[in-house]
């Protein structure tokens, strides 16, 4: 007699292993889950656009023997020093206390081999970075933390952040255990304390009060600086309209897909929208407002590699930010510590307990014995190596392209893989002229 096979137990799509285990966790715990990085969730991305090269109706360029420039400049509007990198890959904010000290040298080392910025993050600027750092962006948090006149003029521009991706509308974490005693000092904190920052400016409510503060900051600065204003993806219409009214040099907008150094799980999953769907309703405000590449727009929150920076940056982008992927390249969740990451009940690639301090890799923690393997002299050389060949991979998109510039790639060199990706950026499903959510042909 011949066994009938037997249909596996179906799991529940509602009630998945990873949910019952976070219930339970939840339960016994009675405290709500903390972490790091970005969403873990499938959301579209800019994997689901492809490009349309030149043939016969576009006419590609030869190679490298004809010029695709790159450079981009930034806070052209106001600023009496406006900032010029060879790049439009910046290096987006992340702070010390979040990152070791030698990881943050490492950032200022690799952004200016590479002609480009890095970002303070909040908690204030470290000798290290401004050593290393030809371009400096100095970030302006609802904390305060480090704040002081002082390094607000030794910076090359400041970002005045509202909204962060991972978390718009919520504030920070650094948990105690990395806050050392410099950390603690920095920031006007007692050591080994949890730390909180507020989810908005203690100044001001509103975009009149904005526009105040935005004039203070150039009078510190004696109208030197750009001012960049940072917004979490969740209204990006509105609050790129309101930032330039405001008098904003430079907007920079963080998508849903953007890391965090600490928040609450259900924050990063399921608050914003994904980077893909926010930047055409900020170009398309900046355009409304006769203001688009006079106020430059930089998109961060998932860029990975130079097609994620072609494609940023023919729907309408001046530049990107990285972050996460600058941690990977300079060795974070790398496989060589995967015996010390299973330790942790991790794995390489998947270790998100940045608030924990216990970074084999030596870039998240502020303990010593772990932030000393960290050599910030080949972080640096790696993290330029890298944007060196980012911005290569989208110098060859642009050329197939037939473009000469990055600036010059547009919508039209764009489709879309999936109906979700075309509605999102306003580009044609493949193979079609249809653009979901509009009327009439493209």
């Amino acid at each position: 007699m011949t066994d009938i096979p037997q249909t596996p137990p179906k799991q529940s799509w509602t009630y998945s292993n990873d949910v019952n285990a976070e219930i339970r966790r939840a339960a016994a715990t009675g405290i709500y889950d903390i972490r790091g990085g970005g969403s873990k969730r499938r959301l579209p991305h800019f994997d689901d656009l492809l490009f349309l090269g030149a043939s016969i109706s576009r006419y590609p360029l030869e190679g490298y023997r004809e010029k695709c420039a790159t450079d981009v400049w930034l806070g052209t509007r106001f600023a009496k020093n406006p900032i010029h990198l060879e790049t439009p890959i910046t290096i987006a904010g992340m702070s010390f206390g979040a990152l070791s000290g030698p990881a943050k040298e490492a950032l200022g080392r690799g952004a200016s081999a590479a002609g480009t910025s890095t970002t303070t993050g909040d908690g204030g600027m470290t000798e290290e970075e401004r050593g290393h750092s030809k371009t400096l962006v100095y970030q302006y948090l609802p904390s305060r933390y480090g704040m002081n006149p002082d390094d607000l003029r030794r910076a090359d521009a400041i970002e005045v952040v509202v909204g962060q991706g991972a978390k718009p509308g919520g504030g920070g974490m650094l948990l105690g255990q990395k806050i050392s005693d410099r950390v603690a000092n920095m920031r006007n904190l007692p050591k080994g304390i949890d730390q909180r920052s507020a989810c908005r400016h203690p100044d001001w409510t509103g975009p009149d009060d904005l526009e105040i503060k935005i004039l203070e900051l150039r009078e510190i600065t004696n109208w030197e600086k750009p001012i960049y204003i940072k917004i979490g993806g969740a209204r990006p219409y509105y609050d790129t309209a309101l930032a330039v009214k405001a008098g904003a040099d430079v907007v920079v907008l963080d998508g849903m897909q953007g890391g965090t150094a600490a928040t609450q799980d259900v924050f990063i999953e399921n608050v914003g929208m994904p980077t893909l769907a926010c930047i055409p309703q900020a170009v398309k405000a900046l355009q409304d407002l006769g203001m688009h590449r006079k106020v430059q727009l930089i998109v961060s929150g998932g860029i990975r590699t130079g097609a994620d920076v072609a494609k940023a940056m023919a729907l309408g982008a001046d530049a990107v930010a990285i972050g996460t992927a600058a941690l990977v390249a300079l060795g974070d969740n790398d496989p060589i510590h995967e015996a010390e990451y299973r330790k942790l009940g991790t794995t390489a690639g998947a270790y998100d307990d940045w608030h924990e301090g216990k970074d084999p890799a030596g870039i998240t923690t502020q303990d010593p014995a772990l932030f000393n393997r960290f050599d910030p002299i080949l972080g640096g050389r790696r993290l330029k190596n890298y944007l060196k060949v980012m911005t290569l991979e989208a110098q060859t998109i642009a050329r197939a392209c037939g473009k000469s510039h990055l600036h010059n790639l547009e919508p039209e060199d764009l489709c879309a893989l999936t109906v979700e990706a075309a509605a999102m950026a306003g580009v044609p499903l493949a193979g079609t002229d249809w653009v979901p959510g509009r009327t009439g042909r493209y």
